[in-house]
């Protein structure tokens, strides 16, 4: 452990320095409180020995210091009987123990030495546990907001799944109940995707879905919601919208595929990759969510059955 012995006694200095040395510290040495401080600035010591009594800098302002500087640093205060009373004032500052000189043997230096190298030592080593406590309470953090995104996406699209789509719808529709809004779903389907997947392969069927979600997804606002409801089965919701709203953003939506080149998309028998779309809206076609839902699906049937690739609620 490195070590910085500070007296402005050059004899002392050396012989604490030699002690030390001898027991395995690397040492450096100051001759006055300014200096150690420098020193200290450069390099920050894990344990200061001090004497209390030199000329400029005091070893109690030394002290004071070095615990601005770095708190962890442990000080031990040199003194002499004279001013023990002086030494009890640098612990109540911080210091870790003192040393009275002159010194009733050598091992007494090496002895507080040592222990105040073991406190410093135990105190970097809770500073790293608790850093790598740190660290691991934010990568769960991180992993269990994953795990929480996970669970509520789609794994092809990434667009939020039927589920979370069904609690959010059931939340807007309480909250428009309770203030009198409106909100609006849009139900669409890939039209003749069966046949689009016999032709081209699954793989090419689940690069169309992954990139018809990025269409949906263009120019929504911040509070709408983009859900895969299950297979070539899509969803948006839109809050505070009514059906004239939600109508117009179905056409622009439907308009985005039909104009999107997607591979294949020549061989589909309207010669593009289309949708179908139904809409429905709270309170107009339905008072709870499900109603709601079902009012949706009833008009992509509807739009299906007048010719595809067109909007109907």
């Amino acid at each position: 452990m490195e070590l910085l012995v500070v007296d402005d006694e050059e004899t002392l200095r050396n012989v604490i320095s030699q002690v030390l040395t001898a027991d395995g510290f690397s040492v450096a040495e100051a001759a006055t409180g300014e200096e150690a401080l420098e020193a200290f600035r450069l390099r920050r010591h894990p344990l200061v020995i001090t004497d209390i009594r030199m000329a400029g800098m005091s070893g109690i302002e030394l002290l004071h210091q070095i615990k601005e500087h770095n708190p962890e640093t442990e000080v031990v205060i040199m003194t002499s009987h004279a001013s023990l009373d002086s030494a009890l004032t640098a612990l109540r500052a911080g210091a870790y123990d003192y040393l009275i000189k002159p010194f009733e043997s050598l091992d007494l230096i090496s002895a507080v030495a040592a222990r105040a190298a073991e406190k410093a030592r135990l105190v970097a080593q809770n500073r790293e546990l608790l850093a790598q406590l740190q660290r691991a309470n934010r990568e769960l953090q991180e992993a269990n907001d994953t795990l929480k995104e996970m669970a509520v996406r789609d794994g092809l699209t990434s667009l939020f799944n039927h589920r979370y789509f069904q609690e959010t719808l059931a939340r807007e529709v309480a909250r428009c109940r309770r203030y009198q809004k409106e909100c609006s779903v849009i139900f669409m389907d890939v039209d003749n995707f069966k046949l689009y997947n016999d032709t081209h392969g699954h793989p090419e069927g689940d690069r169309l879905l992954s990139t018809l979600s990025g269409l949906l997804c263009e120019h929504l606002r911040e509070s709408d919601l983009a859900a895969r409801y299950g297979g070539e089965e899509f969803v948006l919701l839109l809050p505070e919208t009514g059906k004239e709203g939600a109508l117009v953003t179905a056409d622009e939506v439907r308009g985005r595929v039909a104009r999107h080149l997607f591979p294949g998309g020549e061989s589909q028998p309207l010669g593009k990759v289309t949708i179908s779309v139904g809409v429905a809206s709270f309170p107009a076609d339905g008072g709870d969510p499900s109603e709601i839902v079902e009012a949706a699906d009833r008009m992509l049937y509807r739009a299906k059955h007048e010719g595809k690739n067109r909007v109907c609620g």
